[in-house]
């Protein structure tokens, strides 16, 4: 994301005419006989990196060499950021709250000897970012070994295609790396070869698949898998349910029916990065129809625009507890902020 922004910054300066010259200025004083000690040459304030952002001090001063932003820079700056935000898929509540927090920091600043405009701009977004995804987090692990009674039943809604199911393949095997055992219930029982996907995934993990007849009552299935859960002493229950589009409203019906069975524990979305705006109006409609706790966002390896993470979390008001990073069962990890930030801040990230 910040590679377009900076691309955009660079042809706004571009275009924007030189400043005008000052005439010179004639001195009758004598020349001095020896050279007298030289100035020094401003230097590039260097920026902190890591996960955390430089504070205000090292950006903004007072003072004759300090340099105050123009309205109409910053004027300028954020119609370009409104543009580079939208075409980086966020939602348009999130750019404008970048916005508003960008123009806060910069109007009547000066920035200090060194520090220019991209470097300020850069800092002020990055901390908004990160205040954006920094949503208290779900300790998963922690809060599985303290559940009472067991199992710990989580569900998983999503619409089709979103990596729901191979999601939940990868969770279970997150737990196994957490020392917590898992059984999976096949309640996608409508969708042509989804109890067949699933038992590829459990003969592959080594995690038991509960499972019924296709077309048979998906709550039923979720039951009898919480009834093993608890008689084997299995620590959670991963429920899948079938993907479902959101406005096919038998279907939502269907995913309220498992949930007062199930009663899960924990209710996972899970989206597809690459959707852009669309897993947010898909998130917001799960949310109200059966409630959602948390988001998993699938693709993201492949997502160089980074803006469905902004706006998810922030639209929904939901942390993100994992993030698919590639094929293999082991590319599910927890979502790290910091991570995000410095992914969309990369100089050499596409966007």
């Amino acid at each position: 994301m910040w590679a377009a922004i900076k691309a955009r910054l660079k042809r706004s300066e571009a275009s924007s005419p030189p400043p005008t010259p000052s005439p010179p200025t004639t001195s009758t004083a004598p020349a001095p006989t020896s050279p007298g000690p030289s100035a020094p040459s401003p230097e590039k304030t260097a920026l902190p990196g890591g996960t955390a952002s430089p504070g205000d001090d090292a950006l903004f001063g007072e003072g004759f060499l300090a340099r105050r932003l123009k309205d109409d820079t910053i004027r300028e700056v954020l119609d370009d950021l409104e543009i580079v935000l939208l075409e980086s898929d966020v939602a348009m509540p999130v750019v404008h709250r970048l916005q508003r927090n960008l123009r806060r920091e910069l109007e009547g600043k000066k920035l200090r000897r060194g520090v220019d405009a991209e470097d300020a701009i850069r800092v002020c977004l990055e901390r908004s970012c990160r205040e954006i995804l920094a949503r208290p987090p779900i300790d998963l692990a922690k809060t599985v070994r303290e559940h009472t009674p067991k199992p710990y039943v989580i569900m998983f809604v999503g619409v089709n295609g979103t990596g729901k199911t191979t999601s939940i393949a990868k969770l279970a095997i997150w737990l196994r790396s957490q020392k917590i055992s898992s059984v999976i219930a096949a309640g996608d029982t409508f969708r042509a070869g989804a109890i067949e996907q699933l038992l590829v995934h459990g003969e592959r993990t080594g995690v038991r698949v509960v499972r019924q007849q296709e077309g048979s009552d998906p709550a039923a299935v979720a039951y009898d898998a919480i009834e093993h859960a608890r008689a084997k002493g299995v620590d959670v229950v991963l429920v899948d349910t079938a993907g479902r589009q959101h406005t096919n409203e038998n279907l939502i019906e269907e995913a309220k029916k498992i949930r007062r069975v199930a009663a899960p524990s924990l209710t996972l979305f899970v989206g597809d990065a690459l959707s852009g705006n669309d897993v947010l109006e898909q998130a917001k409609l799960f949310d109200a129809a059966v409630g959602i706790d948390a988001l998993i966002l699938t693709k993201l390896d492949a997502d160089t625009k980074g803006g469905a993470a902004l706006s998810a979390t922030y639209v929904t008001k939901k942390p993100i507890l994992f993030v698919g990073t590639g094929q293999g069962y082991a590319d599910l990890v927890p979502f790290d902020p910091d991570w995000m930030v410095r992914r969309l801040f990369a100089e050499g990230t596409a966007g």
